[in-house]
């Protein structure tokens, strides 16, 4: 059963006021804002792979998966070190509110969600009646410097900062443990990367094609519209797979081989037109620089004893996946 939760997030808008704040949080992820963030991308990456190299059998959920998407986005919205270990409580308990359940344990669940969301509304809140985030280096001070004027409201600006936790972190965490253990299970297309790492931005594509993180997303029809031999209604609710799409035999050949040459630049796992995932580039940075980490210091990945993986209907990731790198 879907559990509809309205909040005014560019995901869940249309139209005129969806252009607006497209428009108005565009500054945020110019080439030139994202080619500075790449050093901060690339330092984690190294950091949480030698973490994961040093720590043979580890959960590299716990290690890497979860942490480098945190620690990214905590320092692109000016989250100071020293209030890391907060933000990293209240996210992974906000992002809970993607699977929710009608049981005494979802209700618990959506109860956390809702304390994590309302602990991140007061933070961002007293970072922007303090000021500080004006006139910096970060994501939340580039929409500042941009808005002067004072046309993106505090509330619009905290609504962006829970989009960026929400897209960001848990589809990009369910990327990154999702490629552990597809190049455990594939060594003769791990050894293809490490033998040529110009391949490295084509895998990932092929990675997000054949996991696609983020499975379903929800929509409205506003009007009827047609598929195949079926209308689909006005005012119908309707689940649209990306994960299926991503997997059809007539966009892609073998569709259920994974392979990291294939460059499959029309896969879905972004969505598409005026609704394209604005974070994109962002996910695609970093699982490229934990890539190249990988196919330059590790020989071998392997999966130690069996992985557990989310049981989420919208997202698909590993929960738990205990891994050993051979060094290079």
């Amino acid at each position: 059963m879907l559990t509809r939760i309205r909040t005014p997030i560019l995901v869940s808008l249309d139209g005129e006021e969806h252009a607006r704040q497209r428009r108005q949080v565009l500054p945020a992820f110019t080439r030139a804002a994202l080619d500075s963030w790449r050093p901060i991308i690339d330092r984690l990456a190294a950091e949480t792979v030698h973490d994961v190299l040093a720590n043979p059998g580890c959960d590299v959920m716990q290690r890497l998966a979860i942490p480098m998407p945190v620690r990214l986005i905590a320092q692109l919205l000016g989250v100071p070190d020293t209030d890391v270990d907060d933000f990293r409580r209240w996210s992974e308990a906000s992002v809970q509110i993607t699977d929710v359940d009608l049981s005494a344990r979802g209700v618990r669940k959506l109860a956390g969600s809702m304390f994590g969301s309302v602990a991140m509304h007061r933070y961002f809140t007293r970072q922007f009646a303090a000021g500080g985030l004006k006139g910096s280096d970060t994501i939340l001070g580039r929409l500042l410097a941009e808005n002067e004027a004072g046309s993106l409201p505090d509330r619009e600006l905290f609504y962006f900062a829970m989009l960026l936790l929400l897209a960001g972190n848990e589809t990009t965490t369910n990327l990154l443990g999702g490629m552990f253990a597809t190049l455990a299970d594939h060594p003769e297309q791990y050894g293809l990367l490490r033998a040529g790492p110009d391949l490295v931005p084509m895998a990932v594509e092929e990675l997000l094609r054949y996991l696609s993180p983020a499975q379903n997303v929800y929509r409205t029809a506003l009007r009827e519209y047609p598929v195949g031999d079926t209308t689909i209604p006005a005012g119908a609710r309707i689940m649209l797979s990306i994960g299926a799409a991503n997997r059809d035999p007539r966009a892609f050949d073998q569709p259920d081989a994974f392979r990291v040459d294939r460059n499959p630049t029309q896969h879905m796992t972004f969505g598409f037109g005026a609704h394209l995932c604005i974070g994109a580039q962002l996910t695609r940075m970093e699982a490229q620089a934990v890539l190249r980490e990988l196919v330059t210091r590790v020989d071998r990945i392997s999966v130690v004893g069996a992985p557990q993986w989310s049981t989420n209907s919208l997202l698909r990731g590993p929960t738990r996946l205990a891994v050993r790198l051979t060094p290079a």
